[in-house]
């Protein structure tokens, strides 16, 4: 029974030792793995402004000459990025994703687009995001929904908005600059600038007037704050 015994602390310092490699060799894929300015990867997309970088591991990049990325924009893990209907899709356009500088775009969201999606400078993008300008028909009964490809409506974010973790930004949606969007809201149609939305569908419950404050639907003010940011 004695070498039983002595065995089970050599294979717990085995398996500590592989542990601890196992998670240094992960982090140094996750280091190199990033998409940078002067990557093979990064090459191949349409612009990939300085200081940008896009998490390694990614979820889908998909005909990434048609995406624009600004200066010092940071794109977290497991996003997917896409533009067209397929890997060297003819149709795809070339400017179909633009985003601007210094955004961030959270770990898990999907921007796909079809005819054009663009955010402006320093939109910010919670955890899980789903944006797309496209969906899918539904009104040929025969025809699986997934195969009736809808109409395209081309989808903007304005500079210094917020999109709040989970929100589902609808085609033909067009919001304006310095816009919140509340966490698992879904937005279609316009939003104007300097509004808080929240809801499914996304409703404003506040908006800013000049000379008065951000005034809520039941009339509550809330003061304006300066700031040194900038969009």
């Amino acid at each position: 029974m004695r070498p039983v015994t002595l065995l089970a602390p050599v294979r717990r310092h085995a398996h500590r030792q592989f542990h601890r490699g196992l998670h240094a060799s992960w982090s140094w894929l996750q280091r190199r793995g990033d998409i940078v300015p002067g990557t093979a990867a990064a090459e191949r997309f349409g612009s990939l402004g300085e200081g940008a970088a896009i998490g390694f591991p990614h979820a889908t990049l998909m005909n990434v000459g048609s995406i624009h990325i600004g200066a010092h924009t940071l794109i977290g893990r497991h996003v997917t990025l896409s533009v067209g209907y397929g890997p060297g899709d003819p149709g795809a356009p070339a400017r179909g994703l633009v985003i601007g500088e210094r955004c961030v775009i959270g770990a898990r969201c999907s921007l796909t687009a079809h005819a054009g999606i663009e955010l402006g400078d320093a939109v910010w993008l919670g955890q899980d995001v789903f944006i797309s300008d496209a969906s899918h028909g539904y009104q040929d009964p025969e025809v699986p929904i997934g195969r009736q490809f809808g109409s395209h409506q081309p989808v903007s974010i304005g500079a210094g908005s917020w999109i709040g973790h989970g929100a589902i930004i609808l085609p033909g949606a067009r919001i304006g600059r310095q816009v919140v969007v509340a966490a698992g809201s879904v937005v279609r149609g316009e939003v104007e600038d300097h509004a808080v939305v929240a809801g499914a569908p996304a409703r404003i419950v506040r908006r800013l007037e000049p000379g008065v404050g951000w005034v809520s639907a039941g009339g509550d003010v809330r003061p304006v704050l300066g700031g040194t940011g900038r969009a």
